[in-house]
């Protein structure tokens, strides 16, 4: 094997020369890999060797005419022509020598040959070198930058968890963890808590309650379920309110309950699991929530929130959301956004908090507008059909979870906190 440039050899018993930057095998006559031989074996650089010689090298003990080295020559020199640093010369009179360039035009080498990295690396000049590492690094920062595990990051940059706020609940004061975007300083509980009726404020049989608040600034969420401790949550007694306007909602809590009872028990929109068609040994993962959206002097709004998740490997796999938005009266019926893509799950902290953050990329939607859509539900209509429209990426944060609940943080008019139900389904 002989190394012609820092990334071309000659493979003489294989009769081809061989480029190490794409592994390409150029193959070459006897007579052509004898002539290149004999032109590479000089112990000084451009040595001249004559017809003759080159004759008698390419043709052993065979006579030929002249013209068989012409046309030698000339395949040789198209064969050579793709590597810009090797020159067959003809000198006049006296026959052809090889002239190889000390330093090689190619940009990039074989990163399996640690002799070819090495000559090549010190082949440049140190501002080459230098701007060689510059253009590597901005590229390195730009796949960085525009990568999905970056996005995750700065999406879940954006929270924080350190922070706690009491809860005036049916008459039982409790704390609440609460999410918050950074740039947010309205945490005062009375933004949580003006929304509920204190007149009104009692639910008989309570005796404590664990719960999450969240807030973007604009709007304010709190999840509660029935439990002394976040582990003695078993999905029933869930309460889960979202308010939009910072006007008091005067939500009546006596009310209330026996309203969100009746409204799920009329209709529930996300019976469907997995869409049909998905068949074979499949395990799914599906959350279910029930999210109220009280406005002072308007109809209550439901909103039916279903996540689905299919695992494909550890961290991956399919995921199946579905929005639907109802009114007290079943007149809205319903408002529904269904989505179908792939998730990919990391382990992330929000403050204090361990989350698990599933990144998702939507392939399929689905937009179902019902026949009539009531003044209190036309700005979920609206925020429904922007997300049709222009959401092709999800972020979706779980906060916590036990063995038959979990709580979100779900990319819904605008953000919201979801204690949910889960149950495991085997197909």
């Amino acid at each position: 094997m002989l190394k012609i440039t820092n990334y071309l050899s000659l493979d003489t018993s294989a009769k081809q020369l061989i480029n190490h930057l794409n592994n390409e095998k150029i193959p070459l006559t006897f007579s052509e890999n004898a002539v290149l031989t004999k032109l590479l074996d000089s112990d000084s650089d451009c040595e001249i060797y004559t017809k003759e010689e080159l004759l008698e090298a390419g043709w052993p003990e065979r006579v030929v005419a002249p013209t068989s080295l012409t046309q030698c020559i000339s395949t040789l020199r198209r064969k050579l022509e793709p590597f810009q640093e090797i020159h067959l010369k003809a000198v006049a009179r006296r026959g052809y020598q090889l002239h190889i360039s000390k330093e090689s035009h190619v940009k990039v080498v074989s990163l399996n040959d640690r002799d070819t990295i090495r000559a090549a690396f010190f082949d440049v000049s140190l501002l080459v070198k230098m701007a060689g590492a510059l253009v590597f690094c901005g590229i390195v920062l730009a796949v960085w930058y525009s990568s999905e595990y970056h996005q995750m990051l700065k999406v879940t940059s954006e929270w924080q968890s350190d922070k706690e706020i009491e809860l005036d609940i049916g008459g039982i004061h409790e704390s609440a963890k609460v999410f918050y975007k950074n740039d947010t300083d309205q945490l005062h509980e009375s933004k949580w808590q003006r929304h509920i009726a204190p007149e009104t404020n009692l639910l008989r049989g309570l005796k404590g309650f664990t719960s999450f608040a969240l807030t973007t600034g604009h709007s304010y969420s709190f999840a509660t379920c029935p439990g002394y401790s976040l582990d003695d949550c078993e999905g029933k007694g869930i309460i889960n309110i979202t308010t939009l306007t910072p006007e008091p909602a005067g939500l009546n809590m006596e009310k209330f309950i026996p309203l969100t009872q009746k409204m799920e028990d009329r209709i529930r929109y996300n019976r469907v699991l997995i869409p049909e068609g998905d068949v074979g040994d499949i395990v799914e993962h599906h959350y279910h929530a029930d999210v109220y959206f009280p406005i002072a002097g308007e109809k209550l709004i439901r909103g039916d929130f279903s996540i689905s998740l299919v695992y494909e490997s550890k961290d991956s796999g399919q995921i199946y959301t579905t929005a639907c938005i109802t009114d007290e009266d079943c007149i809205t019926t319903p408002i529904k956004l269904k989505t179908r893509g792939t998730f990919n799950q990391y382990k992330q902290s929000i403050g204090d908090v361990d989350v698990d953050v599933f990144y998702t990329k939507i392939n399929q939607k689905e937009f179902i507008k019902p026949e009539h859509v009531t003044p209190s539900a036309m700005r979920f209509y609206r925020e429904v059909k922007r997300m049709d429209i222009q959401e092709e990426e999800l972020v979706f944060f779980r906060v916590h979870t036990t063995e038959n609940t979990a709580v979100w943080i779900m990319p819904f008019m605008g953000d919201l906190v979801a204690w949910s139900r889960y149950e495991k389904v085997q197909f």
